[in-house]
C-alpha cells in the first residue's frame, strides 16, 4: 500500500518513545525489591491476560519488521482512518506517559499494592480510576487502526476485556486497602471514562 512503511515508521517511532518512559518508571518502582503476589488476580485472569498481551504484541513487532509477515490478518482501510490511528495513537501515549509519572512508586503490573503505596488522585486519576486501562484502550485502537489488521483487533480487544474484567478484583484490593476514602473517589470518578454526573 501507498503508506505502509510510513506507518510502519510511526509506530517504530512511537514504540522507541514510550517504551523507555515505561521501562524507566517500572524500574523505579520495583527498587524496594518487594514481591507481589499476582495469583490475587483469580486463575483465570493469571493464566489469559499475559499470554494473549503477548500475542499482540508479537504481531505489534513483527509488523514493524516487516508488514508483509502480517499481510495475511490485513484488512482494507482507507489512508485518512489509518492517519486518524496516528492521532488516537499519540493521545494515547501521551496519556500512558503522564499516568506513569503520576503514578510514581505506586506503579504494579498486578491487582497487589505494594507496603508503601498510596492513593493517588492527582492527574489523570482525578477524572478516571484506571488510566492505565484507557490509554490501553486507545493504544489498541490506534495499533489496529495503523496496521488494518483483524488480528491485532482481536488479541488487543480481548487484552483490553480482561483487563477491564480484572479492575472488579483491583478494586476490591483498594477497598480493603483504602476503606472509604477510595470508596468516595469511587462516587466521583469514573471506571475508564470521566463521570459527567457526581452521584
Amino acid at each position: 500500500m501507498e503508506y505502509e512503511q510510513t506507518f510502519r515508521f510511526i509506530l517504530i517511532l512511537g514504540i522507541a518513545v514510550i517504551v523507555p518512559i515505561g521501562a524507566y518508571h517500572r524500574i523505579k518502582s520495583q527498587a524496594t525489591g518487594e514481591k507481589l503476589d499476582r495469583r490475587q488476580e483469580g486463575i483465570f485472569i493469571l493464566v489469559t491476560l499475559r499470554p494473549i498481551g503477548i500475542a499482540f504484541m508479537a504481531g505489534l513487532v513483527t509488523y514493524m519488521i516487516n508488514p508483509a509477515l502480517m499481510a495475511w490478518s490485513s484488512v482494507a482501510l482507507s489512508n485518512w482512518l489509518r492517519w486518524s490511528g496516528v492521532v488516537i495513537g499519540i493521545t494515547g501515549g501521551l496519556l500512558l506517559a503522564v499516568t506513569f509519572k503520576t503514578l510514581g512508586k505506586n506503579l504494579t503490573d498486578t491487582v497487589v499494592t505494594r507496603a508503601a503505596h498510596t492513593l493517588v488522585t492527582r492527574g489523570p486519576y482525578r477524572w478516571v480510576r484506571h488510566p492505565f486501562y484507557l490509554a490501553t484502550a486507545l493504544a489498541v485502537v490506534a495499533n489496529t487502526l495503523v496496521t488494518a489488521n483483524w488480528f491485532l483487533a482481536l488479541t488487543g480487544g480481548i487484552t483490553f476485556g480482561l483487563l477491564v474484567l480484572r479492575t472488579r478484583i483491583e478494586e476490591e484490593k483498594l477497598i480493603e486497602r483504602f476503606g472509604e476514602d477510595y470508596k468516595e473517589y469511587m462516587k466521583r470518578t469514573g471506571r475508564l471514562l470521566p463521570r459527567l454526573f457526581q452521584t
